[in-house]
């Protein structure tokens, strides 16, 4: 796999920033790695990072780029600061650099495949929900999205703790619950329409109760989703095998291309 660092300006954003990309490489004489190099363009995963990290967090902390290399999988890992990946009402516009502006620039610097069939959200924590908003608001663009440990209900977490710093910051003053970034409204919009979803949270996570209550609601909806409970808390051991169980599920399309 080839592993790029880009740093590029976004006109959204008004200024620069980051992301963390892998693309498959045919690297035939590498020891210790098996990897995929489609003949085409490669499907694509955008990965999304939580509330504490950065773009640079799934390629320090997982295997990410072992893993992807095996299946000829791009990965595109970009950076939006504590913004659980929307436009804040007194901040930066990061749920309208990653959704319209990031895609658009991914095409334009790297070759991955633009094809909704081969293009996949994920992420963990507060990257679950930014994957979760931006697959059920733009369903046509993906063929999977998969959260892991998701602050799925952000409208309970804000009316719990409603004058904490982070939320004035994103929300303002406005309520969430019954909105479009309220989870639950949008997967009941959105219903069978949503592409397949995949819910994984540990066990022993203080964000279980609200996961298993989003997939309640995602299901009667009548949307199409696998939810995947067992052994562990909100850290890295945890995601780093939670993200192969999401590469297995992914409904990647086989390839002819080169494997070394």
């Amino acid at each position: 796999m080839a592993h790029l660092r880009c740093d590029f300006f976004s006109e959204v954003l008004g200024m620069g920033t980051s992301m963390t990309v892998l693309l498959p490489e045919a690297a035939r004489r590498q020891v210790g790695m098996t990897s995929v190099a489609p003949d085409g363009p490669p499907p694509v995963l955008y990965l999304l990072h939580g509330l504490s990290d950065d773009c640079t967090a799934w390629a320090r902390r997982t295997s990410i780029e072992r893993y992807a290399a095996d299946r000829g999988l791009a990965v595109v890992m970009p950076q939006v600061e504590r913004s659980f990946y929307l436009d804040a009402r007194h901040g930066h516009r990061y749920g309208t650099f990653v959704t319209e502006e990031l895609p658009r620039v991914v095409e334009h610097l790297v070759r991955v495949s633009a094809r909704p069939e081969d293009t996949f959200v994920a992420g963990l924590s507060m990257g679950g929900y930014g994957a979760l908003r931006w697959a059920l608001s733009r369903p046509d663009r993906f063929a999977a999205a998969a959260s892991l440990s998701g602050a799925l209900d952000l409208a309970t977490m804000q009316e719990q703790d409603a004058r904490a710093p982070l939320y004035e910051h994103i929300f303002g003053t406005q309520p969430m619950r019954g909105t479009r970034d309220d989870l639950f409204t949008l997967v009941g919009e959105c219903g069978a329409q949503a592409p397949p979803l995949y819910v994984a949270c540990g066990e022993e996570d203080s964000l279980l109760s609200s996961n298993e209550a989003f997939v309640e609601r995602a299901t009667a909806a009548g949307a199409e989703v696998r939810y995947d409970v067992g052994p562990g808390g909100h850290d890295w051991t945890y995601w780093d095998a939670a993200i192969q169980d999401v590469l297995a599920w992914l409904p990647i399309r086989a390839s002819e291309g080169t494997r070394s």
